[in-house]
């Protein structure tokens, strides 16, 4: 990877990181009562994809973090299990990913041996 490719991937890491302090749902989150029955799930559907979209917030900005520390001391684009390169393609997509594609399709299969080497941070959704 190029200095040039690694400055792009932090500028877009730095662009997202921004753009996800600006967002926050909170509002969605408060708990509505109604009476009626059928008002109340729409409510309660409501405030868990509120919930769920935060979470997801959540695990990028920290994995977006993480990125741009792995770039600071040299390791960005190296898998953080089986420490391989991460294709140049995949950074371009999702340049916070911690894991190349392998290790990140059998973390989305819960195999306990990748997801035992990650930190907490990166247990959550690529």
């Amino acid at each position: 990877m190029t200095q040039t490719d690694l400055e792009n991937l932090q500028d877009a890491l730095r662009t997202k990181q921004a753009e996800l302090t600006k967002t926050r749902d909170l509002e969605n989150i408060a708990i509505e009562r109604s009476a009626d029955v059928l008002e109340e799930a729409d409510y309660k559907t409501a405030r868990e994809l509120a919930i769920a979209g935060l979470n997801r917030e959540s695990t990028v900005r920290r994995r977006v973090e993480s990125a741009l520390l792995r770039i600071q001391d040299g390791s960005f684009g190296t898998c953080v299990h089986c420490g391989s390169e991460i294709s140049r393609r995949r950074l371009e997509a999702a340049p916070w990913a911690p894991l190349c594609i392998r290790c990140q399709e059998a973390a989305d299969l819960a195999e306990a041996s990748v997801l035992e080497s990650l930190a907490p941070a990166f247990l959550d959704a690529a």
